[in-house]
């Protein structure tokens, strides 16, 4: 029987790459086929943040994808950032982890159209939105009408 071809993807994350649910897609990713897994961290404003997040991102997906998965930095525009890696390998896909729409620079930007745009398939993962601590606050006070009956 002959064997999958090994997919390449592309994961393009920040502040989101050690994330449970981009840690869940590539296990899934790579228990579905043989994938390769790169990540680029791109617009960083600490080059000490930038490489502690980068050694323990690719740990954790390494140990996600049973593979080890190799990573860079990269500076400035994160559409440019992603180009260049685009250009510069064969990937097959790109998964873009970032944080929910309501704090994402990226999907404000329309990151994702335009790395697909360049023809390459792009998914997008974001950890689940947190409530609002206020949000939670105030619903535990607000007026709610309750049945009783009385004597």
């Amino acid at each position: 029987m002959a064997s999958q071809p090994t997919s390449r993807t592309l994961i393009v994350a920040n502040l989101t790459a050690a994330t449970p649910i981009l840690i869940q897609e590539v296990e899934r990713r790579a228990d579905e086929q043989p994938t390769e897994f790169f990540l680029l961290i791109p617009s960083t404003d600490s080059k000490k943040t930038s490489d502690w997040t980068l050694e323990n991102a690719t740990r954790m997906l390494s140990r996600a994808a049973d593979a080890p998965v190799e990573g860079k930095v990269a500076g400035g525009d994160a559409f440019e950032s992603i180009r260049e890696t685009l250009s510069g390998g064969s990937f097959d896909q790109v998964i873009i982890s970032t944080l929910p729409k309501r704090a994402s620079e990226w999907l404000r930007k329309d990151l994702p159209t335009r790395v697909e745009e360049l023809g390459v398939p792009v998914t997008i993962v974001t950890p689940p939105e947190e409530p609002s601590p206020l949000k939670a606050f105030t619903d535990s006070f607000s007026a709610k009408s309750s049945a009783t009956t009385g004597p």
